[in-house]
């Protein structure tokens, strides 16, 4: 059997992961939304990349610290909550900007990263690939690197989806008063991932 067919189920399992609503695909929508897709690239590629790394971290051994310290596991939660409500009420009191106006301070790929760092789910998708679909062939390290590599394919494609999404509500909601109400109720939602993630 293939080393391709072997990890199938977690290829779906980084596909979900990366596809379904999180902190981080609400803050690129709404980015892209108000910056356009191009200014919002390094934010997707800066999250993929540190998700990428925070596996292989996992997989060789320091993230194991994390299942044997679960207060180090809450704080991280906890601050990561704390920034994401701030985020989310600073895009909540925003005002509508256009796409044909001045990007000022887009979201971007160090922001993403560090967001990466402190998101709960992010480690938590980490710690499912090192312990349900851990390596266990001769050559785990080579496996653990195929991971980490789909899961950055997987993951850019998945965010870059959610940017273009993001570029293409201008094309929906043509009035400002139309984009205030889009860009608050992204940040409710945003408010509540960031809570979910934290109480879960």
């Amino acid at each position: 059997m293939s080393l391709l067919s072997q990890q199938l189920p977690f290829l779906f399992f980084a596909f979900v992961a990366s596809i379904t609503p999180g902190p981080t695909n609400i803050l690129i929508l709404t980015n892209s939304q108000r910056y356009g897709t191009r200014a919002t690239l390094p934010a997707v590629a800066g999250a993929c990349f540190a998700s990428c790394a925070i596996v292989l971290l996992c997989g060789v051994g320091p993230g194991e610290a994390l299942r044997h310290a679960p207060w180090l596991s809450r704080l991280m939660a906890l601050a990561g909550a704390l920034w994401l409500s701030v985020l989310s009420w600073q895009l909540f009191w925003s005002p509508a900007v256009s796409l044909a106006g001045e990007a000022t301070r887009p979201f971007g790929a160090r922001a993403a990263a560090t967001l990466q760092l402190i998101n709960p789910k992010t480690w938590m998708m980490a710690m499912a690939v090192v312990t349900v679909f851990a390596p266990r062939q001769t050559n785990p390290i080579a496996t653990l690197l195929f991971q980490a590599g789909g899961f950055l394919v997987i993951s850019l494609l998945c965010l870059a989806a959610w940017a273009w999404l993001g570029s293409s509500v201008h094309r929906v909601f043509k009035s400002p008063t139309a984009l205030v109400r889009f860009q608050r109720l992204m940040a409710l939602w945003l408010l509540a991932c960031a809570w979910m993630g934290f109480f879960n």
